[in-house]
């Protein structure tokens, strides 16, 4: 009877022991356009989408400030997921980094908060109103100012502040824009986004991961 009671301990310490562990790799992070990152351990940033790229890979944007090639993506609100992802390639000139991410760890969402995204385009004409959606202020919109082509960037005033770099520029359901920064005051200031079919354009053109990229 002893040697029972043991054996029943021991069974049930076993099962205790193991499930924190079976939760963990259970564990799935939810990621669109918008959700907050963690990148190398140390930047809060905005995720700009997420789709797939010509090779069917599950990939993803955000700003290249953010963190440079090999650094790892967590996921800010499901820490338990663990790497979610790494960043494969950065375009510090349009301020894009490409992100590959761990399809085991991550189920992709088109919807983030009050923004779907399901196709990227042309920016937004001036003065049309455009929205962003940011780890940090969340959902906000406002006009389009100027769009630069040359140096494909669009100028607006759109509530910005530290943790949305990266966050989508959307125009109804349309990816326009990566947010890059903001000038003088954080949400009363000029905002500055890049053209998001620049961006598109130049990841498929060097080729690799991220090439060919289309929204979930």
């Amino acid at each position: 009877m002893r040697r029972f009671v043991i054996a029943l301990v021991a069974l049930a310490a076993t099962l205790l022991v193991g499930l924190p562990a079976a939760s963990a790799q259970s564990a799935k992070a939810t990621l669109g356009g918008g959700s907050g990152i963690v990148v190398g351990g140390d930047f809060l940033c905005s995720l700009t989408t997420i789709g797939r790229d010509d090779q069917g890979r599950l990939v993803g944007f955000t700003a290249a400030h953010c963190g440079g090639p090999g650094s790892s993506v967590h996921a800010e609100a499901t820490p338990a997921a663990g790497r979610v992802g790494t960043v494969v390639r950065t375009n510090p000139l349009l301020d894009y980094a490409v992100i590959q991410f761990d399809e085991a760890r991550v189920a992709p969402s088109r919807t983030v908060g009050g923004t779907t995204i399901t196709e990227v385009g042309a920016p937004a004409p001036v003065p049309e109103l455009v929205c962003k959606q940011g780890r940090t202020t969340g959902h906000t919109c406002g006009v389009n100012l100027f769009v630069d082509t040359v140096f494909a960037e669009q100028y607006g005033f759109v509530c910005i502040t530290e943790g949305d770099s990266g966050g989508p520029i959307t125009s109804g359901t349309r990816l326009i824009g990566l947010v890059s920064a903001y000038f003088l005051i954080p949400c009363a200031g000029p905002h500055v986004s890049i053209n998001m079919d620049a961006i598109v354009a130049e990841s498929s053109f060097v080729g690799g991961v991220g090439a060919g990229f289309r929204p979930i």
